[in-house]
């Protein structure tokens, strides 16, 4: 009988009880691009001092929090002091912030991402929750539209701008397939150089394998597959045998291995990156594919690694 992972305050650290076949290394290193941490509106698996003691405690590189309602910069960088402060220099472990522009922030707002960008964001988000393509999908109103008569909104141009003088990532967040291709293009004319393509697979974005294909090969995104997806009344199903067709017919060089764990549904995001990584070794991957897809793409979007 598997045990579910404990916290103890005297330890420091997590005690996982897993018997995964392959762990042990294989998550030294790793970078994770979209973890959901606490304290957040809804109830997390971890919060984010928790997540960094299971990282340091497995070798990982880095994360990134992510948070629907508001930035999570400053709440990284206070991660970093502590990390800092008990380990020194026995771990190089890092967490980064970023921002969603939904409505909770103002939306397509420039200040708040310029805000973000000088504290040290690395990741803007175009809308997720409240993003129109996702609202539309579950007859919510109170939306946030990217794109308005076929072309993106004036106030994206300026994030565009804010995007490239930082060096910073453009997620495509939760708009639709459409809206990626307009708005991916807008931002390569702009000189946006690091885009990732928010969970393709996630049904509420819903971009077909077809679609996945061509706006790799029309624009060299990176395509970000993550451990599960909702799929309504507090039910998950994994991704994990999709992402890896995607993976064989595209090629690991275009993917970003994510996670988009934190949900009291789904595992500890320890054990649900553990699993992702041995179903992916599992599949036939070799090991230079999968440190392409968990470390070398998404850190190189993070500028911790270099390419």
């Amino acid at each position: 009988m598997e045990t579910k992972g404990v916290w103890t305050e005297q330890m420091g650290k997590f005690i996982d009880g897993m018997d995964h076949r392959y762990t042990s290394g294989r998550l030294h290193g790793i970078v994770d691009l979209h973890i959901h941490s606490a304290p957040d509106v809804r109830e997390r698996k971890l919060d984010d001092l928790q997540l960094m003691e299971a990282a340091v405690e497995r070798g990982v590189r880095a994360v990134v929090i992510k948070s629907h309602h508001v930035p999570t910069v400053d709440r990284a960088a206070l991660v970093n002091r502590v990390k800092e402060e008990k380990y020194g220099d026995k771990s190089d472990f890092q967490m980064f912030g970023g921002i969603a522009l939904n409505r909770f922030v103002g939306g397509i707002n420039p200040w708040a991402v310029e805000t973000a960008l000088k504290l040290g964001g690395k990741l803007v988000w175009l809308p997720t929750n409240t993003a129109e393509n996702h609202c539309r999908k579950e007859g919510k109103d109170h939306f946030i539209s990217c794109v308005r008569d076929g072309k993106v909104v004036e106030e994206l141009k300026d994030v565009f701008q804010l995007i490239r003088d930082y060096d910073a990532v453009l997620e495509t967040g939760h708009i639709s397939p459409k809206e990626c291709f307009l708005v991916t293009e807008a931002a390569r004319d702009a000189g946006v150089k690091k885009i990732v393509i928010t969970h393709p697979e996630f049904h509420i974005v819903g971009m077909t394998l077809e679609e996945q294909k061509q706006i790799v090969k029309d624009y060299g995104v990176l395509l970000e597959r993550v451990y599960a997806q909702p799929v309504g009344g507090g039910v998950y199903k994994k991704n994990l045998a999709d992402n890896v067709t995607a993976m064989q017919e595209i090629g690991c060089e275009h993917f970003i291995v994510a996670t988009d764990s934190g949900q009291l549904q789904n595992p500890e995001w320890y054990r649900s990156i553990a699993e992702y990584v041995d179903y992916l070794y599992d599949a036939g991957f070799h090991e230079e594919e999968i440190k392409k897809m968990t470390r070398e793409n998404p850190g190189r979007m993070l500028g911790i690694i270099g390419g």
